[in-house]
């Protein structure tokens, strides 16, 4: 492939189109080395001069479900994530249910009193050791990143609400941390501010190597929408029924009972049934990074 051809990244800029990115994504969603070089050069068969990275996304993806339609579901995390929409109130739900699978009790869309005023916050998970307080910031367009304003509006109402609403957790030994979970990056001004005044960060890839994209692969706790035959429609029969993971779909005794309760065909449920086991009951790993 001649070395010239650049991409526009989803930031907007140029920059050289890296073999690197396209082979470590397709290792990570279960890909091995021979089909990860394979899909790789029909990809660069493709690509063309500022080529957008979404566009490149698409024709990995195209040609990794030609040779291992699994892997080709996992690598489409990122956008199944954005798929949670078209609000954020989804995505703190899909938050929710990841967050009491490793063990916290989670509240969502709460009121938390402080000295000054009251504050609404989207999120407040604890286990025996913590709890974590904050916001859910969903983002559906590539390139989008969680800036400074964010976290400091954050640290302002934890430093006035921590003391008082959590004033008997923090008798009883709990540490309160404020927490920021999103589904896209996070700008270095907004890491470097809340690592300094101690706010925890979760989004994609971040932190390096144990973002939100590993605690959902580690655990298989993929949501709904990376199903295929998911539609956008979907999100708010099954949101409200509770169900925003790809596992709760296996789990399903009677199928029929359940496709009149969310109010869906019969056949389109069983087809997201069929494709959630597919994607769960693979043998492919995932490429620990």
């Amino acid at each position: 492939m001649p070395q010239q051809i650049k991409i526009i990244n989803s930031l907007g800029k140029e920059e050289p189109f890296s073999e690197r990115k396209v082979l470590r994504s397709l290792k990570r969603a279960g890909a091995n080395h021979r089909i990860a070089a394979s899909v790789l050069n029909r990809v660069q068969a493709r690509l063309f001069d500022k080529i957008t990275t979404s566009e490149i996304f698409k024709i990995v993806r195209q040609e990794l479900n030609k040779e291992q339609p699994v892997s080709a579901l996992r690598f489409n995390l990122k956008q199944a994530m954005r798929n949670l929409g078209p609000d954020g109130f989804s995505f703190e739900k899909y938050v929710k249910q990841i967050l009491e699978e490793y063990g916290f009790s989670v509240d969502i869309d709460r009121y938390i009193s402080g000295r000054c005023m009251s504050y609404e916050t989207d999120i407040i998970a604890e286990n025996d050791k913590l709890i974590y307080f904050g916001e859910c910031k969903y983002r559906n367009q590539p390139g989008e990143r969680i800036d400074l304003g964010v976290c400091m509006k954050l640290f302002a109402a934890s430093t006035d609400a921590c003391p008082i609403h959590f004033k008997n957790e923090i008798k009883a030994g709990k540490k309160v941390i404020p927490l920021i979970v999103t589904n896209a990056k996070f700008t270095n001004q907004a890491i470097k501010y809340c690592e300094c005044q101690g706010i925890k960060l979760l989004g994609w890839n971040y932190p390096k190597g144990n973002g939100l994209e590993k605690m959902v692969e580690n655990k298989q706790l993929y949501p709904i929408t990376i199903l295929p035959s998911f539609k956008q429609y979907m999100n708010q029969p099954f949101g409200g029924a509770g169900v925003m993971l790809a596992k709760q779909l296996v789990n399903i005794k009677n199928i029929n009972n359940f496709s009149k309760k969310v109010g869906l065909p019969l056949s389109s449920v069983i087809s997201l049934s069929r494709e959630a086991k597919m994607l769960l009951e693979s043998d492919i790993p995932i490429v620990k990074n």
